[in-house]
């Protein structure tokens, strides 16, 4: 399997941008490597020159969505205060990010679904994504001085909000989440 080590060219941005958009929105198993090229306006030749399989291709798909996240929930929280507020501050870009990234759901859990084989690369991708989640809780929550348990319960509220938003389109999903997390700061279990 080859992996994308280096910069894209320009055309295998694009493969990568397309496939993205379709992967998401159609979902990776009805996603092949012909309609790709042809909505990237290259030849299934070039597809495979520049990822090698379908296998790397939707590799690089969840990582570059998973970068893009991490740097957003990232950026989102720096200035958010202390470490209760930071807490906090992960429902409220949760919700900025449903708003205008995930009309679909999470593309870590779509794919998850989607590939239920441990040893696929996208699977451990997205795995590897949900475990940062919850240690970026574990961290958040010992820095509050509260138990690293706490992670579990916020990760769950988070990942209930995105199924929340997305399959019943409840637009409020993350706030109500995130009234739920304040509770839970304050009324933590010994």
């Amino acid at each position: 399997m080859s992996t994308v080590s280096r910069p894209l060219t320009p055309a295998g941005q694009r493969v990568l941008d397309v496939a993205s958009e379709l992967f998401y929105e159609r979902g990776i198993g009805a996603v092949g490597m012909e309609l790709i090229a042809a909505e990237a306006g290259v030849t299934k030749k070039t597809v495979y020159d520049r990822f090698g399989s379908k296998e790397a291709l939707v590799l690089a798909y969840l990582r570059a969505r998973d970068e893009r996240w991490r740097a957003f929930l990232t950026s989102s929280i720096e200035n958010a205060g202390g470490a209760r507020e930071r807490i906090l501050a992960t429902f409220d870009a949760l919700g900025d990010w449903l708003r205008t990234e995930s009309a679909r759901g999470c593309a870590m859990v779509n794919a998850l679904a989607e590939l239920p084989d441990h040893t696929h690369p996208g699977h451990r991708a997205a795995t590897d994504q949900k475990e940062w989640l919850r240690t970026l809780y574990a961290d958040l929550a010992r820095e509050a001085g509260l138990n690293e348990s706490l992670a579990d319960q916020l990760l769950i509220l988070h990942e209930g909000a995105v199924v929340t938003f997305s399959v019943a389109g409840r637009q409020n999903a993350a706030a109500l989440a995130r009234e739920a997390a304040s509770a839970l700061l304050s009324h933590p279990a010994a």
